[in-house]
């Protein structure tokens, strides 16, 4: 079965059926459609299952990494194309002490708890509206789930207009939680089954990064980035850069704003691959944004057309406040208290040069 709404704004906006999870239900695809671009959208996990654009020759190609099919996704260990929480990145030893309260999570990631736990947002079959232009998905994350406190009400909508993809994200708590949410997608401009992203240019709009511990958490230090190969306020080729960077690439939180500073929607990134000439530029309401250029994907998993994804085949710019800010009393708070709301806001914009 398929419905289809003819928005004002002249994005079309269909879903269907796309499959069964045994013991969750049935997830949707939803495709939104403007003269531009074209999004296709899993009620599985909030999941950005392609983003179709076109290139300075006109061609339209799918430039994100997924599979295609459900099973795909619901074996997924590497979080391609999800809304992750109830808290994106780490947690260090997944610990920590809310109002006089210690809470353990799930570890997942080493001796740390990563992206909401065994069983965050991405494994959740989300409940689906049509709004204005897209779609709106909600969640309820119960009580203690994966360990947090408190019983969220969560929400995301994407909406498409012209070339520009605006996801927002809101949630209330009936306990003090931390919260930290973000989309998961990996991107690749050269078309979703390119070998890498070298021939790839970045400029990120932060004055300073956060360094890490061998185990990918911040040590706490808030490092400007003159004089390092984390200066990316100028556009550099990714090739070259990935041979400056320790370890085996980019994963690490690049600083948007300090602390203190108001959620104000400002630039966060722009990527361009110049042999296609298209170009992807981020701007956010939040306080960092993950620069990851898919160190652990290894050739082990199969995606779309029986591509397999390696090393550096892909990069998430995942906007988010910054990592293991529950523990990190000079990071932005992360902790949503009953009676607030939690809002935030990412554009990702497709254009060719």
């Amino acid at each position: 079965m398929s419905c289809s709404v003819q928005s004002s704004k002249m994005t079309e906006v269909s879903h269907k059926q796309w499959g069964q999870v045994s013991g969750l239900g049935s997830v949707d695809l939803w495709v939104l459609q403007s003269s531009q671009v074209r999004v296709e959208v899993l009620t599985l996990g909030a999941i950005i299952r392609s983003v179709f654009c076109r290139g300075k020759d006109g061609q339209m190609e799918d430039i994100v990494l997924g599979y295609d099919d459900l099973e795909g996704y619901v074996s997924d260990k590497r979080y391609l194309g999800a809304v992750v929480g109830r808290v994106a990145n780490r947690i260090a030893r997944g610990c920590f002490v809310v109002e006089g309260k210690e809470y353990q999570l799930d570890i997942n990631n080493g001796p740390n708890a990563l992206h909401g736990g065994l069983r965050g947002f991405n494994k959740a079959i989300w409940l689906a509206t049509a709004v204005e232009g897209g779609v709106q998905l909600s969640l309820t994350s119960p009580d203690g789930d994966q360990g947090y406190p408190g019983e969220v009400q969560v929400s995301v909508s994407y909406t498409l207009q012209g070339e520009t993809l605006t996801a927002e994200y809101q949630a209330r708590s009936t306990k003090t939680t931390p919260i930290n949410l973000t989309n998961h997608s990996y991107f690749n401009l050269a078309g979703q089954g390119a070998v890498d992203i070298y021939d790839h240019q970045v400029s990120i709009s932060a004055q300073s990064y956060l360094p890490v511990d061998d185990t990918s958490v911040p040590t706490g230090e808030i490092r400007g980035v003159e004089g390092t190969s984390f200066d990316l306020r100028k556009p550099v080729l990714i090739g070259p850069c990935l041979k400056e960077v320790p370890g085996p690439g980019f994963d690490h939180n690049f600083c948007l704003s300090s602390p203190r500073d108001p959620c104000t929607e400002k630039h966060a990134a722009r990527v361009c691959h110049l042999a296609s000439g298209r170009v992807l530029e981020v701007s956010t309401t939040q306080p960092g944004v993950q620069f990851y250029t898919a160190n652990f994907l290894d050739g082990s998993m199969t995606g779309k057309g029986g591509v397999r994804y390696g090393k550096h085949s892909a990069f998430c710019l995942e906007t988010q406040n910054w990592p293991d800010a529950v523990n990190q009393a000079s990071f932005p708070d992360c902790l949503l208290r009953p009676g607030e709301d939690y809002q935030h806001i990412t554009r990702f914009t497709f254009t060719s040069v």
